[in-house]
């Protein structure tokens, strides 16, 4: 990969390490679910009216709705507003384990050894965070972003299902079905929507303006060239910094703590997954281009 290219795959991973951080400054003003209400919407506005999707992939991009905007993301962002930023960006690689686990059962796809050992050590990584002393009460919130990292592998098998359709074409669309789950989901399971659009400051709408246009336009615009451009085995590799950022952003914009548990956690949940996406199927690839 030429130095140019190396330097926008890291540029991309910064943009989605940085989310985590930009996620909980939208959540101090805004409702979770409605966050990712607002985010969707202007996803879908910016996105909808220049790319299309064949009509018999709709259902299934709809489906696809259904796990992420009604399963994934609520779970997601209720779990991140409970706990720092740096532990939900480690804690959120168990999406890459789980992704295996599911491609073995619906793919067919062989483990083997090393991806075993690599799906154990991960695993093992969340274990040592989740049994920090400090977590306590937010123990429930890191549970959440467990489950949800496995709704999105079960969103993953349900991307390679849809097949060859643009990027930029499913994260739109999926974002239109998923609008309406997320409003409803909003109005029945929280409140003070309308106290927090009132009292928003540009902060908030900024972070929400990231996640949308940052996260999900540009990051992709320079990412989905890579991948065409290069194997998997070149670009995959680049995603085990995206935790990386995220703690790094963590500690240094909103004073997350580096302990010695987060330490040895962090080394052997990223090298636990270094071997899984290494060694892994389609679907694990799939899966690691995840940035919440």
């Amino acid at each position: 990969m030429s130095f140019a290219h190396t330097l926008q795959a890291l540029v991309v991973m910064a943009l989605w390490g940085l989310n985590f951080v930009v996620a909980k400054w939208a959540l101090a003003e805004f409702p979770p679910l409605f966050v990712m209400f607002l985010r969707f919407a202007l996803v879908a506005v910016l996105i909808i009216p220049f790319f299309r999707v064949p009509r018999d992939k709709l259902w299934k991009i709809a489906l696809l709705s259904v796990t992420l905007g009604s399963i994934h993301f609520p779970m997601m962002f209720t779990g991140l507003q409970g706990i720092d930023a740096a532990t939900a960006s480690l804690a959120a690689q168990a999406q890459v384990p789980f992704s295996s686990l599911l491609a073995a059962l619906v793919f067919k796809d062989k483990l083997g050894w090393r991806r075993g050992i690599g799906m154990a050590a991960a695993f093992a990584g969340v274990a040592v965070i989740a049994g920090e002393p400090r977590l306590g009460e937010s123990l429930y919130s890191l549970l959440l972003i467990l489950a949800a990292s496995f709704a999105f592998a079960v969103a993953s098998v349900q991307m390679k299902l849809i097949g060859s359709v643009n990027g930029f074409a499913v994260n739109g669309w999926m974002a239109l079905f998923a609008m309406p789950q997320l409003l409803g989901l909003s109005l029945l399971l929280e409140h003070g929507q309308m106290e927090a659009l009132a009292n928003s400051t540009w902060v908030g709408w900024a972070s929400i303006v990231y996640m949308a246009v940052a996260v999900t336009i540009i990051a992709y615009g320079l990412w989905y060239p890579l991948l065409g451009r290069y194997s998997v085995n070149q670009t995959m590799p680049y995603l085990l910094t995206v935790p990386v950022f995220g703690v790094a952003s963590g500690a240094l914009l909103m004073g997350d703590p580096l302990t010695i548990n987060l330490a040895i956690g962090g080394l052997l949940t990223i090298g636990g997954v270094a071997v899984i996406v290494r060694r892994g199927p389609k679907a694990v690839n799939q899966t690691v281009t995840n940035p919440t």
